[in-house]
C-alpha cells in the first residue's frame, strides 16, 4: 500500500461491494498530541527554465537559513511533480517558529543574497504543519544515496480514533526486511486535514518498483492494506532525490 498505489487497487478488488460503497465513518478527535515539536513541510514550484539556477543558489546560500532553525531534509522531486523541491524543518513550538520568521525578516544578508533572488524564480509556495504520529520516530536512512518517497494519504473524516490502527498496520507491513525503510510517519495539523504522510527510503527507484510488484502477492501486506483501504479517500506520492546540502540523504 502506502507508497505503492497499485497495492491499493489490488486490495480494493478484494473488498465486498457493500464495504467499498458504504464505508463506516464516525467522528472522533483521536489521541491528543503529547509534545510540542512539529515539522513544517514546504513545497516550492519553480519556473522550469530556472530550476537549475534555483538549486544552485540554494546550495550556495542555505547556510544563511539553517543558522536560524533545523533543516531535516531538502529534496528535488523527480517523479510526481516536476520542477519542485520539498523540504522539512523542525520546530520545538509555534513561538520558536514565529521568532525564527521574525529574525529572518530582519536578516539583511538573507534577504539580499537569497530571498530577493529566489522569489522571482518561484511559481508557488505551500506549507503544512505536521506531527509525528505517536508510534513513529524520525530515523535516518541506512546509508547515503538512494531515492526517497513521500507518500501522502487523504483519509476519510474521523481521525486516528477511526483509522489510526489500520493505517499503522498498513504502513508497518511495508517497513520490513526486503521492503522500504520507513523514516517517519506524520499527520497534518495545519493544511489539508485528515492527511497522513509516510517518508520512505529505497536503495533505488528500481528497487522500489521491485518492492511494489512483490507486495501484490504478499498475503501479509495485502491483508493489512485491505483493512485500511476503506478509510482512504485519495493518495499521491513523490519520488525525490536529496540535494547535496540536505542533512538527510
Amino acid at each position: 500500500m502506502f507508497g505503492i498505489r497499485s497495492s491499493l487497487r489490488s486490495a480494493a478488488a478484494l473488498l465486498p461491494a457493500a464495504a467499498s460503497s458504504q464505508p463506516c465513518v464516525r467522528l472522533s478527535s483521536g489521541s491528543q498530541q503529547e509534545h510540542r515539536t512539529f515539522y513544517e513541510f514546504r513545497t516550492y514550484s519553480i519556473q522550469p527554465h530556472l530550476n537549475a539556477a534555483f538549486l544552485k543558489l540554494t546550495n550556495e546560500k542555505i547556510h544563511l537559513r539553517t543558522a536560524h532553525s533545523q533543516l531535516i531534509g531538502y529534496w528535488s522531486v523527480e517523479y510526481g511533480g516536476l520542477n519542485k523541491v520539498f523540504h522539512i524543518w523542525k520546530y520545538d513550538s509555534y513561538s520558536q517558529r514565529a521568532a525564527v520568521r521574525a529574525a529572518l525578516s530582519q536578516d539583511p544578508i538573507w534577504l539580499k543574497d537569497y530571498v530577493s533572488v529566489a522569489i522571482p524564480m518561484l511559481v508557488s509556495q505551500d506549507n503544512e504543519v505536521t506531527y509525528l504520529v505517536p508510534w513513529s520516530h524520525l530515523q535516518s536512512p541506512p546509508q547515503e544515496g538512494g531515492v526517497f518517497e513521500l507518500s501522502s494519504h487523504l483519509m476519510r473524516p474521523g481521525g486516528p480514533g477511526v483509522w489510526g490502527d489500520a493505517f499503522q498496520a498498513a504502513v508497518t507491513s511495508h517497513d520490513a526486511p526486503g521492503y522500504g525503510k520507513l523514516l517517519g510517519a506524520f499527520h497534518s495539523e495545519c493544511g489539508r486535514l485528515n492527511t497522513v504522510h509516510a517518508l520512505w527510503w529505497f536503495q533505488s527507484a528500481d528497487q522500489r518498483a521491485e518492492v511494489r510488484h512483490r507486495s501484490h502477492s504478499d498475503a501479509r501486506v495485502v491483508s493489512a492494506v485491505r483493512s485500511c483501504v476503506g478509510h482512504l479517500s485519495s493518495q499521491e506520492n513523490k519520488l525525490m532525490f536529496p540535494c547535496p546540502f540536505s542533512p538527510m540523504k
